[in-house]
């Protein structure tokens, strides 16, 4: 794995007097935190790496800094009330997980700084101006580069050579997945491999995504960085293992739940620069001169047991250039 600083792009803008004022007058400062699935323990190591992140920072909850939490469980009016419910705390800055927390709060205050985090696409989901200059009251982190699928498809074809056929599971709900679809069909055909695309709206839809899945002979499953799916990342796994399907995964997160391989951002590093990001606004940063970051710090995982029980064989030029291998 390549072990690389997050890019730091140039940008500029407006003031934000909010909580630099909070840091003058020696009160504790209040971060709202808005995130996806429904509680802390199905954000797993997210939740604690941003705890972590601003741990390391010197900030401890409770005592020198208060952080506010809110999971909306995937529930659109959940993520509605719970944005307008933090901004009403008069927070001095909010933090977003995935692309429909940080639209909303968008919606719901033009002021109160915003750090995202776990954005596809910032630009095309109109969030900032450009990544050097995102412009307004947010900035953040972007978690997504196309060559990543091709990556994936890469990996997963050396694995299994005869592979002509992938389930693209998506939420099309998501801004981002039309992307998802048109990058991976492109990478796969330049492979020799056909895709069908599975739609699940809802987490009562993953189970029928997977019973489409099987009727149409499908040999492997890939999913994309989504809200729903990080939340149904669990089912997931134990229905493409059920299924006799490999898993293609995006992070560690989704890959430990019991995906066969993953490629993808370092999504905790990501928690702990947003950490970074927050700390710099509370120090009277303006959001517009903090460009959004991309991650350049990948991680390559793969899961033998996984590989042992669909009868595949993991190549030794793979192991030997993962950054995790589990026997």
């Amino acid at each position: 794995m390549r072990r690389r600083e997050f890019i730091m792009l140039l940008g500029g803008a407006v003031a934000w007097p909010i909580a630099a004022r909070a840091q003058q007058q020696g009160r504790v400062p209040r971060i709202g935190v808005l995130w996806h699935a429904a509680n802390a323990e199905e954000e797993g190591p997210l939740f604690t790496g941003l705890v972590e992140g601003f741990k390391k920072l010197g900030y401890v909850d409770g005592r020198n800094i208060v952080l506010e939490h809110r999971f909306p469980n995937e529930i659109p009016e959940r993520f509605k009330s719970m944005a307008v419910e933090l901004v009403s705390m008069k927070v001095d800055a909010l933090v977003s997980a995935g692309t429909v927390a940080a639209l909303t709060i968008k919606d719901t205050t033009k002021t109160i700084p915003l750090v995202f985090m776990f954005i596809p696409d910032p630009m095309g989901s109109k969030l900032v101006d450009s990544l050097a200059h995102p412009g307004g009251n947010i900035t953040g982190l972007a978690n997504f580069a196309p060559d990543l699928i091709g990556k994936r498809l890469q990996l997963l074809k050396e694995i299994i050579p005869g592979m002509s056929r992938l389930a693209l599971l998506i939420n099309p709900n998501s801004q981002i997945s039309p992307v998802y679809i048109n990058v991976t069909r492109g990478a796969a055909a330049a492979l020799g491999v056909g895709v069908q695309t599975y739609e699940a709206r809802s987490l009562d839809d993953i189970g029928r995504a997977f019973e489409a899945m099987t009727r149409a002979g499908m040999q492997a499953v890939s999913i994309n960085a989504d809200g729903l799916v990080y939340q149904a990342k669990d089912i997931i796994a134990k229905l493409a293992i059920e299924r006799r399907m490999a898993l293609s995964a995006y992070s560690q997160e989704t890959f430990d739940a019991g995906a066969l391989l993953s490629y993808g951002p370092d999504n905790i590093a990501t928690t702990h620069r947003a950490a970074v990001l927050v700390d710099k606004i509370l120090k009277g940063a303006k959001p517009s001169e903090l460009p959004v970051e991309q991650p350049t710090k990948f991680q390559f995982l793969i899961n033998l047991k996984i590989a042992k029980a669909l009868n595949l064989e993991v190549p030794a030029t793979l192991r030997a250039v993962a950054d995790q291998v589990v026997n």
